[in-house]
């Protein structure tokens, strides 16, 4: 699925070439970052991309437990979906081989893998979940006390999104593999009312920046931004981008008697992102898509200390897959650590202390609401990716803003100040995967 997305993708870019003489080439440098274009394709494509794909694969990394049934808390939802693409088939409840107690991010040491888990060394497809095994159940009551205790500490002022319920009988575990984003005719007032809320309501959206919202409502955001407020737009003009010619790749081209055909469709993304069609804007969405990319790519290589000691796991049950998986992934942090231009978000919040502080928690509140809108999406598959990229982006926020507490992570026991749930890593590890062959096919 993976291989035809960027099969589609490259499709996509070369009738594009071909179609859009006068399109600018994305090149120089991203404003409020000192930062070029060319650089971060450069590293993109040689040190990252060659990674991805095998860490997202990955057993940890593929299963994501959602709860797609949390009504829309401002609204009657009235979207729905216009094709059965549109669907998520999550896996039977015996996946929870992949949960642990509490639905907390778990710390095994070596000992604690049952033989029962260890022989279950072949995870196999979605539908046939019923294979993996049961729950390990030999947690010492140590670790019992410490998954309830990190549940009663874990302070919502961390958290730059609504967390899903992990617990709710409503979450079920969806295999990201079996359900690729793609164009699923989601569209009409209930996807124009979400947009609209994001940029409208809960956006630093700049008066320059035109969007083809609702002509009657005149722009609310002001002429000049602060450095924080900009952020805040372009990560999420970014986010947008990245959905966008996600849909625009893998788009349902013809739908005949028992296959659907899926493939690039240019007309779509010239709509979304030519400049004469948008105004000049489509450039500057895709240059946020890279700015989206280089602040995530910030907080994976800040975060390598929490998963870099020795007692943590990427708990399946399966000690060699685990070992593996995080072998894979303490590679790919090191790769990122590597990049010479790092977005310094020391320059972020960084005014009166009052002013400062009052700032940082417009900031996550504004992106807290966001996360929210996601559950007014219509469509299933809709939302489950919007929420995961989300979910994923606020926990890149959560880490850049958490550096005095992950400098004073203890190297050999739990931190109370600073933890990560199973949901919010594979939310980031697979939201900055979505970013990768995106700027792979751009460049």
């Amino acid at each position: 699925a993976r291989l035809v997305l960027l099969l589609n993708l490259m499709l996509l870019l070369f009738l594009i070439s071909r179609s859009l003489c006068g399109f600018p080439q994305l090149t120089g440098v991203l404003d409020d970052c000192f930062c070029d274009i060319e650089s971060i394709d450069v590293f993109n494509n040689f040190k990252i991309y060659p990674r991805i794909q095998k860490l997202t694969e990955r057993d940890y990394f593929r299963y994501y437990r959602v709860n797609l049934n949390r009504p829309c808390p401002f609204w009657a939802d009235d979207g729905h979906c216009s094709i059965k693409d549109c669907q998520v088939e999550p896996c039977p409840e015996v996946i929870i081989l992949f949960l642990l107690a509490n639905a907390i991010f778990s710390f095994y040491p070596c000992g604690q893998y049952s033989q029962v888990a260890n022989a279950n060394t072949d995870i196999v497809d979605c539908e046939q979940a019923q294979d993996l095994g049961a729950i390990n159940s030999t947690l010492s009551n140590y670790s019992k006390e410490a998954f309830e205790d990190w549940a009663r500490h874990d302070d919502a002022q961390d958290h730059f999104c609504e967390l899903d319920d992990e617990t709710s009988p409503d979450a079920d575990y969806v295999d990201l593999l079996l359900n690729p984003e793609r164009y699923t005719g989601y569209k009409g007032p209930s996807a124009w009312r979400v947009w609209n809320s994001i940029y409208e309501e809960n956006c630093f959206k700049p008066r320059s920046v035109y969007r083809p919202l609702n002509p009657l409502v005149p722009p609310r955001g002001k002429g000049c931004l602060c450095l924080e407020k900009r952020v805040f737009y372009r990560l999420i003009s970014g986010l947008h981008s990245s959905i966008n010619i996600h849909l625009c790749a893998e788009y349902l081209l013809d739908e005949g008697w028992g296959k659907s055909l899926w493939g690039p469709n240019v007309q779509e993304f010239r709509h979304r992102f030519d400049p004469a069609e948008t105004k000049g804007e489509g450039t500057r969405r895709l240059k946020n898509l890279y700015f989206l990319y280089l602040i995530e790519l910030r907080a994976l290589s800040k975060v390598a200390p929490y998963f870099d000691r020795a007692f943590v796991n990427l708990y399946t049950g399966d000690r060699q897959e685990d070992r593996a998986t995080k072998e894979l992934l303490l590679q790919f942090f090191n790769e990122t650590k590597a990049f010479p231009m790092h977005f310094d978000e020391k320059s972020m919040f960084a005014g009166q202390k009052i002013e400062a502080k009052t700032l940082k928690e417009e900031f996550r509140l504004h992106f807290k609401n966001i996360s929210r809108i996601m559950d007014c999406v219509g469509c299933s598959k809709c939302r489950l990716w919007g929420k995961l990229q989300t979910q994923g982006l606020g926990t890149a926020l959560k880490i850049l803003f958490s550096e005095k507490e992950i400098k004073n992570l203890p190297e050999h026991s739990p931190s109370k100040g600073f933890q990560l749930t199973r949901q919010e890593i594979v939310a980031l590890l697979n939201g900055f995967g979505r970013l990768i062959p995106l700027l792979y096919t751009l460049s």
